[in-house]
């Protein structure tokens, strides 16, 4: 699904573009980024002219071969793709200034320890970036057809809680929200936050 995914277009454009410019407006030129489920690596290239080095991981090879294609393409030498599950991803404490996800977070059995996890990569004040899709309350339908997916194996796992949930999880981990938008048709939040 990997060829079909990086060809699919953005749901959203103006929304995407309003993240990427909210993202670029804590960037630094000396700062190191990582970004957890990167998938075809678009938000990353975009983002490396304006940081030192990004680091972008996903558990997809087939998603990493295309990223690492378009870095070629594009002759950008500052990005590093990484093949790793993110909820086992480990660094040493406080390597990074800010880490990124987007629409990941819903597909972990445990997003709370991921982002506790993320919160100990940071370097002090560093910034934990996420887009997040929150479905409790909306496509109740889902609810019902999630859990039997799964079980025939044609579905992944996805997880329902609400952004106020979302919002608690993260200051739970440590964090202190500095922004949250909620794009206008969709069932995803964006959240800037310090350690």
């Amino acid at each position: 699904m990997a060829a079909r995914y990086s060809k699919s277009p953005v749901s959203n454009q103006a929304a995407y573009e309003k993240k990427l410019e909210i993202t670029q407006s804590y960037f630094t030129p000396d700062m190191e980024v990582l970004e957890l489920g990167c998938g075809t690596g678009t938000t990353a290239l975009i983002h490396a002219p304006f940081v030192k080095h990004i680091r972008a991981v996903d558990i997809s090879e087939n998603m990493l071969e295309i990223a690492q294609d378009k870095a070629k393409q594009q002759n950008i030498t500052n990005v590093t793709f990484d093949q790793a599950a993110i909820d086992t991803f480990s660094v040493p404490d406080q390597s990074y200034d800010i880490i990124m996800t987007h629409s990941v977070l819903h597909l972990l059995e445990d997003k709370e320890a991921t982002i506790a996890n993320i919160h100990k990569m940071l370097k002090p004040s560093g910034y934990f970036i996420s887009s997040t899709v929150c479905l409790t309350g909306m496509m109740r339908f889902l609810q019902l057809i999630v859990p039997i997916g799964r079980l025939f194996g044609f579905m992944p796992l996805v997880k329902f809680f609400s952004a106020k949930h979302l919002e608690k999880s993260i200051t739970n981990a440590g964090f202190d929200i500095i922004s949250s938008w909620e794009p206008e048709k969709s069932h995803s939040m964006f959240i800037v936050a310090r350690k």
